[in-house]
């Protein structure tokens, strides 16, 4: 398969901050067949960027915070940092990193969208995004739960320019794609039905697997626990699982063209 392209305001990253890097280095490597390389400290913090097959797919990092949950985030591509944080923030959203520099690789920032849930941006240098999509071992979707739907989605669409397809519009229902079709690159579903209370909007990271029942006893075996059993979907069969320190993802199988 060919490298992934990312339009403006797609996601292109995803990464780990954990309280356990070596823990989940070992989780990931049994689940998904990962190799790492560990940025120079000075200037990367340490930062690991996991591979698949020899490509990026990921990155790795210790949390700092020891109150704040192990969480997978999204990077969405901007090709204007510090404009597509003023917009955030004139659009509803706030700042929560301002935009700084990464040596050699681009520029990133962390803001909440208009529905508060956390996203990354990233200005390309010489890190251009994972290298490998929708295969085994690497990122396959990118969804956002929301409570605040109609808000949340007028913010990509003025902030990052998504150009957006309503896929269902009823009460049991609601989910807008980035894209339409085969060549949406992410969601948004009205979640106020299903999150919990107390849990806040959030962006969920699919990776891709050969077998999601396989994966799942994987997981499970390694230390990770089950949120969602595997169940067949329109677009795969899939999970939410977390691994060792409490970090959820999900995997999917078989998602058709993507």
């Amino acid at each position: 398969m060919p490298k992934p392209t990312f339009s403006p305001g797609a996601p292109c990253w995803v990464d780990l901050m954990t309280s356990d890097p070596e823990k989940a280095k070992q989780f990931y490597t049994e689940l998904f067949g990962w190799t790492y390389e560990v940025g120079d400290q000075e200037k990367y913090g340490g930062y690991t960027t996991a591979l698949k097959d020899g490509q990026a797919v990921a990155g790795i990092m210790q949390s700092q915070d020891s109150g704040y949950p192990d969480v997978w985030s999204t990077y969405l591509r901007v090709e204007d940092i510090d404009a597509a944080t003023r917009a955030a923030a004139a659009n509803g959203g706030q700042v929560y990193m301002p935009p700084m520099v990464v040596p050699e690789q681009g520029k990133m920032a962390m803001i909440g969208d208009a529905g508060g849930a956390a996203v990354g941006l990233w200005e390309f240098a010489g890190h251009t995004g994972y290298q490998l999509a929708a295969e085994p071992g690497a990122p396959a979707w990118h969804e956002l739960f929301t409570r605040d739907y109609p808000a949340t989605v007028k913010f990509y669409e003025d902030v990052f320019g998504w150009d957006t397809e309503v896929m269902s519009d009823t009460d049991e229902f609601r989910y807008t794609t980035l894209g339409s079709g085969e060549n949406a690159t992410a969601g948004i579903m009205d979640a106020t039905a299903w999150l919990p209370e107390g849990v806040p909007a959030h962006w969920r990271v699919y990776f891709a697997v050969e077998n999601t029942d396989a994966a799942v006893e994987k997981a499970t075996a390694l230390g990770g626990s089950v949120v969602q059993p595997a169940e067949d979907t329109p677009f795969g069969r899939m999970a939410t699982l977390t691994d060792p320190t409490g970090t959820t993802f999900l995997v999917a199988q078989d998602l058709p063209g993507r």
